[in-house]
C-alpha cells in the first residue's frame, strides 16, 4: 500500500493497490457465519498476508477478483468487508 498505514477493509481497498491482512473480523449483524470466517483463513486471508484486489464485477460491484499469496479468489462483498488490510 501506499506511505498511509491505517487500516481499512479489504473491500475499501482500491484495484491494483496492495496490502496485508491485519485480521478478519465478522462484525455487524450481516456479517458471515463464523464457519465462513474460518473459510476465508483457510483459503490464505490470514494476518500478514499479502493481497490486492485486481477486478470488481460490473458496475465496480461483487465478485472481487482478489489476490491473496498466488491463488485469485472470487469474493463477496459481505466477504471482503471482514478482512481488515493496511
Amino acid at each position: 500500500m501506499s506511505a498511509r498505514s491505517a487500516s481499512i477493509l479489504l473491500a475499501d481497498l482500491p484495484d491494483g493497490e496492495r496490502a496485508t491482512v491485519v485480521a478478519v473480523s465478522g462484525n455487524g449483524p450481516s456479517g458471515p457465519e463464523p464457519q465462513h470466517l474460518r473459510r476465508l483463513g483457510e483459503l490464505g486471508f490470514l494476518p500478514g498476508e499479502s493481497v490486492q484486489v485486481l477486478q470488481r464485477g460490473p458496475g465496480g460491484r461483487e465478485p472481487l477478483a482478489v489476490l491473496v499469496g498466488d491463488t485469485v479468489f472470487a469474493l463477496r462483498l459481505v466477504e471482503a468487508r471482514c478482512i481488515i488490510v493496511e
